[in-house]
């Protein structure tokens, strides 16, 4: 009788300094509270123009003939946990495109904010709204930049250009 009041006494002690040791919250209750929470985006500013010298190719698809570039010195995390950066796209013809753009790690969603003219000068988007970044067989580079480069946790981005700029360099 002893021992199954004790084992009874220790059991509701362990329950009680269980209940005493605060927890951190999960990593689901943190992404819910952050999607719940009033989201302001920052001010975006514009980049230098992207140079040769700071392109660096990534791999999007091997369906397509395209060939993907982001410049590294416009990559940046802002405080609105929003990643930045300039993307180049080559035709197989030679035809380039040029963007300033964003992803949106909490909410998996991309923004383009301006488009490159031929003077190197940056046009910018009419009408800049968040989109879903859709898995996709072609055209597919923002589903690679958001899962393998700047997102790879699917909820918040690498904590630090430099992480990002070497997971491009060297991806895995």
């Amino acid at each position: 009788m002893r021992w199954t009041l004790f084992l009874v006494a220790l059991c509701v002690s362990a329950q009680a300094v269980a209940a005493a040791v605060p927890t951190r919250p999960s990593d689901e209750d943190e992404y819910n509270e952050n999607l719940n929470k009033a989201w302001v985006e920052q001010e975006t500013l514009l980049p230098v123009f992207p140079k040769p010298a700071g392109l660096v190719e990534f791999s999007a698809s091997a369906a397509g003939s395209n060939r993907f570039f982001v410049d590294v010195d416009t990559l940046s995390i802002g405080a609105d946990g929003v990643v930045r950066y300039a993307l180049v796209v080559r035709s197989a013809g030679g035809a380039e495109n040029v963007s300033f753009e964003g992803i949106r790690c909490y909410t998996r969603e991309q923004k383009f904010y301006a488009f490159g003219q031929r003077n190197a000068t940056w046009l910018p988007a009419r009408d800049p709204q968040w989109r879903f970044i859709e898995t996709k067989e072609i055209n597919r580079q923002h589903g690679v930049l958001f899962a393998d480069f700047f997102c790879p946790d699917g909820r918040r981005p690498l904590r630090t250009v430099r992480e990002i700029a070497q997971r491009l360099r060297y991806p895995r």
